[in-house]
């Protein structure tokens, strides 16, 4: 949905994969392999969502990142929103 406005790229598919895991935190390769990307991929894109707070971060073990929508942060609700709204809005079928 979001790609139909900001185009098919690596942050919208994780922005859009992130939000159909609807806050359960799951890791970077689970989101590589959903999103079509590579792991290389995710992990740059995914450290400035992490920055600014619209992403959290979970460690599971030592190796092992997972993550998250922050649904507390402003923007990340935004983004939400408008997720689901295009979706809403969407001819079905």
């Amino acid at each position: 949905m979001l790609e139909k406005i900001f185009g098919r790229t690596a942050r919208t598919l994780v922005l859009e994969n992130l939000i159909g895991h609807n806050s359960e935190f799951t890791h970077l390769s689970g989101i590589a392999r959903e999103a079509g990307l590579s792991h290389s991929s995710v992990a740059r894109v995914i450290e400035p969502l992490v920055k600014n707070n619209i992403v959290v971060e979970k460690g599971l073990g030592r190796q092992v990142r997972t993550f998250a929508l922050n649904e507390e942060n402003a923007e990340a609700k935004l983004v939400i929103k408008l997720y689901h709204d295009l979706l809403e809005k969407s001819p079905k079928g």
